[in-house]
């Protein structure tokens, strides 16, 4: 089974038992606490239909759908404890406290009736799925797809130890070499290639798991693997004595016995990533239906402007890679790039009149709302560029790959602190700030870029 199938079983396993939930709570709060007859009326129904969708929307900014492979019981019981004591609270003063009573009391009975018993009808099954799953992955039926990088005595010796462990949890796919010369592994597993290879590798073995088992001597390359790695659901571990080397965010990790560290490059919480998802959408859908009149007298502008189509098509580089063909309106003369890519600069021939003023306003950005409802892009992210200037950025700085690990945004603290970049060396100087927003993201951080952004539209700060 696959984490998208388990995600989408646990989710109706939610609803059913959170529906279960709320019918026993009903019933007994009416027989044991209000005394009266339990009468299934109006809203028993909407309860049953509305309160299940609304825990699961609880739980599902929580995070707990978002890897169910990778829950253990402890932190099931964290997340079921946690989200039911809110998702309680929160039923409690919408829906409970206006109710008519005899006695105060009994908004105390209800609430910790409401706790317990969907605590307990939620939990149970859950504990049960769980259970199976690690009693699977530890069988090796459900082992995480495991690559490992490096193929010297340091990969050997990483790869005997985690493979006598009593308890596994990797399934070894095969392993990738560093310099094409050691190649010690290729009795044990498979050889899938060379780390040139590795983007292809990951992508064609649905690669869950990346062990990174380099030499001392190699330690120089390991800041461009994990920026290479980063992003979606791959985790990647490391050997300790690597460490000292590392920047950023880790956390130490005790495979029942071989202790690697995790790198967790992720800033922002999963719930925090669910509402951000949740505002690109409901943002987008507002904006769009507000600058009708807005995209009516600029594409009239456009068409007047010059010749040729009124949106401005091209391709880019979006999450993990995935080209996706951004949405603008032309603000160039039709053919402006027929030598080739080119950037703009801030005294162009090729723009136009009506495309300089919409560039200063940053107007021709607005059809973008649609790649945010496509999910090509957010709202806040690192802008997307072409293939063709990444080729040659990463050349110079490796780590360009780590901001193709977000979505990309309509707006970016690069662009908000640095603006447009003008050539390869300008995207450099923006991309640092970029990097930053990739290692600091916050909701708050979100927030903050979009009102900036709103004051350089208002003052005209664009070129």
């Amino acid at each position: 089974m696959q984490h998208r199938s388990l995600a989408y079983f646990f989710v109706f396993m939610d609803l059913l038992t959170s529906a279960l939930a709320w019918t026993v709570f009903y019933y007994l709060r009416k027989t044991t606490i209000e005394h009266v007859d339990f009468n299934i009326g109006e809203s028993f129904y909407w309860g049953i239909i509305l309160i299940p969708v609304l825990w699961v929307l609880l739980y599902y900014l929580q995070g707990t759908y978002h890897d169910i492979k990778r829950l253990y019981r402890i932190k099931l019981f964290n997340l079921t404890f946690l989200g039911t004591l809110l998702g309680s609270v929160f039923i409690f003063f919408t829906l409970l406290l206006d109710d008519e009573i005899t006695e105060y009391h009994q908004y105390y009975k209800s609430m910790f009736l409401l706790f317990g018993i969907h605590f307990l009808i939620v939990f149970i099954p859950r504990l049960i799925l769980i259970s199976a799953i690690v009693g699977r992955i530890h069988s090796g039926k459900y082992a995480f797809k495991t690559l490992l990088i490096g193929g010297s005595d340091k990969a050997v010796e990483i790869y005997n130890e985690i493979l006598s462990l009593p308890k596994g949890i990797n399934k070894f796919i095969g392993f990738v070499n560093i310099n094409g010369v050691d190649r010690k592994l290729e009795d044990k597993i498979q050889y899938l290639g060379h780390l040139n290879d590795l983007e292809s590798v990951l992508r064609e073995n649905e690669v869950e798991e990346v062990i990174i088992a380099l030499e001392s001597t190699e330690h120089d390359k390991l800041r461009s693997i994990i920026s290479r790695i980063e992003g979606g659901d791959t985790k990647i571990k490391i050997l300790p004595d690597m460490y000292d080397i590392l920047s950023g965010t880790v956390k130490m990790s005790n495979i029942f016995g071989a202790i690697l560290i995790e790198v967790n490059a992720e800033a922002m919480p999963i719930w925090q990533q669910a509402l951000k998802r949740f505002m690109d959408v409901v943002l987008s859908v507002i904006a769009i239906i507000m600058l009708v009149p807005v995209y009516i007298a600029l594409a009239v502008g456009v068409k007047m402007s010059s010749p040729g189509p009124i949106f401005f098509l091209q391709e880019r580089v979006g999450l993990n890679g995935k080209p996706f063909k951004i949405i603008k309106f032309r603000t160039m003369y039709q053919d402006a790039e027929k030598t080739g890519p080119q950037l703009s600069s801030a005294n162009d021939p090729r723009i136009t009149s009506i495309g300089r003023f919409m560039r200063k306003l940053r107007l021709d950005e607005f059809p973008q709302f649609f790649n945010v409802l496509k999910g090509d892009m957010s709202l806040v992210g690192p802008r997307p560029e072409r293939q063709f200037y990444i080729d040659q950025i990463v050349e110079i700085e490796p780590q360009f790959l780590h901001l193709t690990k977000a979505r990309p945004g309509i707006t970016s603290w690069g662009q908000v602190k640095y603006g447009y970049a003008e050539n390869v060396d300008q995207m450099l100087q923006r991309m640092k700030f970029d990097l930053l927003y990739m290692k600091n993201r916050t909701l708050a951080l979100d927030i903050k870029i979009m009102l900036y952004t709103v004051l350089i539209i208002l003052k005209a700060k664009g070129k």
